[in-house]
């Protein structure tokens, strides 16, 4: 091939070539899997995945602590605890909203750095809180730099990433938040919630330190015209050794075709508008499942279920379950595909869901009413269910099905959905549309764990898990009809998929 692969314009031009492209790209991709520079770049920045989903996660056992806070100006009450769940997920979304202008304007790197400051302020706030507005205020702040890193670091690695590895890099965001929340739920089994805040900084800040050794995306350093920065990031990259040359040009013509602003009347072209909308219903989705709601009051679900262990202990076997299942997908994205682990995925969400709910409105209630969150304060009429001793095997079953939710989402509706905004998405609205994406989803999971608890109170808990039931099976079909494969293919053959117009996505 004597030209780069989006200058050719014949008709019968095959966007996904069954062939591997070039050797000067084979040998591109070998380099980077002998250099561990592009695999340390990518640790540095999926680091703030890992404060995260620390951050995310830290009520579940901090609300239960505060419920029972002998301090006044501490002690929650149900409404106080439902706002401090929830709050998270309104600085999520403003951090979205913001990544839409960073994104481009600081570039993907230093807008990654750029969230260690809401993210330490958070925490401090938290770690010294004397009363219900500072616990509130650092709760957004982190989830502020939590939104804003969501849509800015699976965008740098996949544009710092060989198409060989990037379905394995792509997992590793997501890996890092599970691993971030596994830590917070094995942590709160010995510190106090206090230390749990303060515990969460060391992360942010090896995170900085990290970074200010890190190129920026050679994507983003060609947009601004500084060619030479980007070719030497290309090659500190890929490794002294490797040929980049092939790689190089490639990311060159796609960035030279895309160098203007998008304009709102190319914004209607089906090749820049059908990316867009693929990655904002799957984040739309994908927290309709319900990850958000039942990781964030994950504690207290198990506390409103009769179960064989200490809630607390279930919380900490379900992150490691979840850590585990990233760990599968990471190694097996780049072999089985996305579509194959996305219809996995939800098949087994549904599963679980309809499990939990029926076994909420026909299983055995705890022995004594759970004080924590009070999630069923009052059982509706003609669904009380007799009190059990969690004693036998039946009262396992909330777990292993959290566990099988956890599992299917981890292995699929969780890290593929980030992986594929990223890879997807139209250079030229990259940097806006991802912050949108993230600004979607978070508005979407402040809206389902603010309404949770009112719905469980008034309905009961198997209602929700009737209604994240229906809608993996909605999953399952819009993975089917709307989901591209782009296993093994670069970014630049994926956005020439969506500009050659072609219709079927299955391959």
């Amino acid at each position: 091939m004597q030209e780069p692969l989006l200058g050719a314009e014949a008709p019968d031009y095959d966007t996904f070539p069954e062939k591997p492209p070039p050797s000067p790209g084979e040998r591109t991709r070998v380099g980077a899997l002998q250099n561990k520079k592009v695999f340390l770049a990518t640790f540095a920045a999926v680091l703030g995945n890992f404060s995260f989903g620390y951050a995310l996660v830290y009520t579940s056992p901090v609300i239960p602590a505060l419920e029972h806070s002998l301090d006044p100006n501490l002690s929650l009450t149900k409404t106080q605890a439902s706002w401090f769940g929830s709050v998270f997920t309104l600085g999520a979304a403003a951090g979205g909203l913001s990544a839409m202008v960073l994104n481009d304007l600081l570039g993907r790197k230093l807008s990654i750095m750029f969230s260690a400051v809401p993210s330490a302020a958070g925490y401090a706030l938290m770690a010294g809180a004397h009363g219900l507005w500072m616990l509130l205020l650092g709760r957004t702040l982190t989830g502020f730099a939590g939104g804003l890193t969501a849509a800015c670091i699976p965008v740098y690695v996949s544009e710092i990433a060989p198409a060989g590895v990037r379905g394995a890099l792509g997992a590793t965001p997501q890996l890092m938040a599970v691993f971030g929340s596994l830590s917070l739920y094995a942590l709160g089994l010995r510190l106090p919630w206090r230390w749990l805040a303060v515990a969460g900084e060391g992360p942010v800040l090896v995170m900085i330190v990290l970074l200010s050794f890190m190129p920026n995306s050679p994507r983003f350093l060609l947009s601004r015209g500084r060619d030479s920065e980007a070719l030497q990031a290309l090659a500190w990259l890929r490794g002294a050794d490797a040929d980049i040359r092939w790689e190089f040009e490639q990311i060159q013509d796609n960035v030279r075709r895309q160098s203007s602003h998008l304009s709102w009347a190319e914004a209607r072209d089906p090749h820049v508008y059908r990316p867009i909308v693929i990655a904002l219903l799957m984040r739309f989705l994908q927290q309709l499942t319900g990850i958000t709601p039942i990781l964030v009051y994950l504690q207290s679900i198990f506390d409103s279920t009769a179960v064989l262990l200490p809630p607390e202990d279930d919380a900490a076997i379900v992150g490691a379950v979840r850590l585990l299942s990233v760990l599968i997908a990471a190694l097996t994205m780049d072999l089985a595909g996305r579509k194959a682990l996305l219809f996995v995925s939800a098949a087994s969400m549904f599963a679980a869901n309809l499990t939990l709910g029926l076994y909420v409105h026909f299983g055995p209630k705890p022995l004594t009413p759970n004080g924590t969150m009070g999630l069923e304060s009052v059982p509706p009429a003609g669904t009380e269910q007799p009190l059990a001793t969690p004693t036998g095997y039946l009262t396992l079953v909330p777990l292993l099905a959290t566990m099988l939710f956890i599992m299917g989402y981890a292995m699929g509706w969780g890290p593929i959905t980030w992986l594929l905004m990223s890879e997807i998405l139209p250079l030229r609205a990259r940097g806006v549309a991802s912050g949108l994406c993230v600004l979607v989803s978070w508005l979407t999971a402040f809206a389902l764990t603010k309404s949770f608890l009112l719905v469980v109170n008034a309905f009961g808990l198997q209602v929700p898990f009737f209604f994240f039931a229906a809608v993996c099976s909605v999953n399952l079909a819009f993975t089917g009809c709307c989901v591209p494969e782009t296993k093994g293919r670069s970014l630049e053959q994926i956005e020439a998929f969506f500009r050659s117009g072609r219709r079927s996505f299955l391959r």
